[in-house]
């Protein structure tokens, strides 16, 4: 058979070989360095069987940047730790662990808990195993067979899984451990040259509040130490960037068990909150969207038109008002603006028709992937619904580019964009996503936007196009969204008039652009460190008055600010005037005035947050204040 390389060029191999093979035959040097192998764009293991005309790429030790080769290693990884946790906890029952974007983790039930200092101790036995060597054998057994061995070992976790499996079980076996798992896996140890275990956390078995709480262990994993010691540097940046830690710090927000998932915005947080609320509102004006403000609550029927109470029904919280009577909270605005849409017989002279609205939306996320404002229940969106003829479709996809770029670009972020096609929950036909796709594409290809391909990833009603964005510590973040949907409106009935007087189907553009506010602000800050554009700084100026007699004298200064249109205060506190000085960089105020004998209104010491010092008048600091505080334009 023959397969193809990534270059192109053709590899011949036996029928029946498998990527070490194929690894082997390119050279023994690359054999020794493999540890996974692409297959058609899907990560495989090199001990599986290769077929004719496939497209391979072999990952090495060498890919360290590669996530695939990163994903065999760590879920090795993970495996080696199961085996130190069933040796060193006997009647532990194990659950699952998969490797993850940073590292990998681990659930386990253990019959006692253990706390953060035991995580040492099972380190080393992680580091006596990588020293002895492991080697990874693969087997496939029949369903039944693997059942009974997982109860004959009283693992229930894995009965489980394993009831819930078709066809055979493949099973991974290191040491004295066996795994029930689909792999890959690498071929031995060798490879994990540094392995750190970051921490512990409490899971729900299956994300369900429901099931028992189990004991999550997480770790990494890399091909070298010095790539170890790099990312731990960043997990440490990252505490410090914590946008959870910093709500606190700058008194932004909190939550609160009476309402998880929900923020409570302190008036600070407000203050950005309506900031990135007033652009919104700016923006939409310019560029031609109608605000619009529709019900948070739907009966039932409503979500059975729209497709959700088939496809997202889980994620919806419901309201049951009789036995055959249920509302739902609203999710997303798609389907209230498809009514508002079909309220009256629309003509082609209306289209199109951009709806927003930036209504709070809630999703019953599972009480395990809750995390600070990046993963919250009470979400609100920049979210718009342009509804438009099919020839009108390409103008409006170049509007929304337009507009996302401005954005992104207020904020120095540079997105990049994944092409999520049909999944196999879809609804309508493949003729339909044929064109919803092309549509999509195009306007990528138009804007010169390179992007990844998510196949299977679009949502039940139209292709999409996400909008990922990596912050200060290399992490990627999913945020904005632009989907294409012929479905929706089709299920409403919704048509226009078109010139010809005869009624013509209507296309949905679903757009967020800067997608939750909940989630931009904790990803902002966390990216900024809390050190918050001018624009956007919940307070602008801070005067500090050096004693008693200068309060009157600095109070007149901040009024003349905030008289000025700045978000001003005055901390006339008894403390010294370090201490305030610390406390306002703490607090990333971006500009300070210390107002002491020598200091008057044509003589103003002004401190930069950082420290940068100046003296300027109080007409030139308004003059500077006024230009960097104005909300960028397009």
């Amino acid at each position: 058979m023959r397969v193809q390389l990534p270059d192109g060029s053709p590899l011949e191999l036996p029928e029946g070989a498998r990527g070490l093979d194929a690894a082997r035959s390119i050279g023994p040097r690359l054999a020794e360095q493999a540890v996974g192998v692409r297959v058609d764009g899907e990560l495989r293991d090199l001990r599986l069987p290769l077929a004719d005309g496939q497209q391979i790429e072999i990952l090495t030790t060498k890919s360290a940047d590669d996530p695939g080769a990163l994903t065999v290693l760590r879920h090795s990884a993970a495996h080696l730790l199961a085996e130190a946790v069933r040796r060193l906890y006997p009647g532990v029952k194990v659950a699952i662990g998969p490797a993850i974007e940073t590292g990998f983790y681990y659930d386990f039930d253990f019959p006692q808990p253990i706390a953060e200092d035991d995580l040492a101790r099972i380190e080393q036995e992680v580091g006596r195993e990588i020293s002895e060597g492991r080697q990874w054998r693969r087997e496939e057994i029949e369903r039944e067979q693997a059942r009974a061995r997982f109860l004959a070992e009283d693992e229930p976790y894995k009965v489980e899984l394993v009831d819930e499996a078709e066809g055979t079980i493949s099973l991974y076996t290191q040491g004295d451990f066996t795994d029930l798992c689909r792999g890959p896996h690498l071929i031995d140890s060798k490879p994990i040259k540094a392995f750190k275990l970051t921490g512990l956390a409490g899971a729900y078995w299956r994300g369900d509040s429901a099931n028992k709480q189990l004991t999550r262990i997480y770790g990494t994993a890399f091909f070298s130490k010095k790539d170890l010691d790099v990312h731990l540097e960043r997990l440490e940046e990252a505490k410090r960037r914590d946008h959870r830690r910093l709500g606190t710090q700058l008194d932004l927000f909190h939550f609160d068990e009476h309402s998880p998932g929900s923020p409570f915005w302190h008036p600070k947080g407000m203050t950005i909150f309506n900031q990135l609320e007033a652009l919104r509102l700016r923006e939409n004006a310019r560029r031609g969207y109608s605000e619009v403000k529709t019900p948070l609550i739907y009966d039932k029927a409503l979500w059975v038109t729209s497709g959700h109470w088939e496809k997202f029904r889980e994620n919806m919280f419901l309201i049951p008002v009789s036995e055959d009577h249920v509302y739902g909270i609203k999710p997303m605005n798609c389907p209230g603006h498809m009514l508002l849409f079909g309220s009256k017989l629309r003509s082609y002279r209306e289209l199109p028709l951009r709806y927003a609205e930036g209504a709070p939306l809630h999703r019953n996320e599972l009480a395990g992937a809750l995390h600070g404002l990046t993963r919250v229940r009470y979400v609100t969106q920049d979210d718009a619904h342009i509804f438009c003829s099919k020839e009108q479709i390409a103008a409006e996809l170049d509007g929304c580019f337009d507009y996302l770029r401005y954005l992104y670009s207020l904020f120095g972020i540079e997105p990049r964009a994944e092409l999520s096609t049909r999944p196999e929950n879809k609804l309508g036909a493949d003729e339909e996503w044929d064109f919803t796709e092309s549509e999509l594409r195009s306007a990528l290809d138009r804007h010169a936007i390179s992007y990844a391909l998510g196949a299977g990833e679009g949502s039940f009603y139209g292709p999409k196009i996400d909008l990922h964005i990596t912050d200060a510590l290399g992490r990627s973040w999913q945020m904005g969204t632009i989907q294409l949907d012929a479905q929706m409106p089709a299920r409403f009935g919704l048509t226009y008039v078109g010139a010809d007087n005869r009624e013509h189907p209507v296309y949905v553009i679903h757009r967020a652009l800067l997608g939750s506010f909940e989630r931009f602000i904790g990803i902002l800050l966390e990216h900024t460190g809390g050190d918050l554009p001018l624009w956007l700084a919940p307070v602008q100026v801070r005067v500090l008055p050096v004693g008693e007699g200068h309060v009157e004298a600095s109070r007149l200064i901040a009024e003349g600010l905030r008289g000025a249109g700045f978000r001003v205060e005055l901390d006339d506190r008894s403390e010294s005037v370090g201490k305030r000085i610390r406390d306002a960089e703490l607090e990333k105020i971006p500009r300070l005035i210390v107002y002491g004998d020598k200091e008057s209104a044509d003589n103003l010491a002004v401190r930069e947050r950082g420290g940068a010092q100046s003296h300027k008048s109080l007409k030139e600091l308004v003059i500077e204040l006024t230009l960097l505080t104005a909300m960028p334009s397009a």
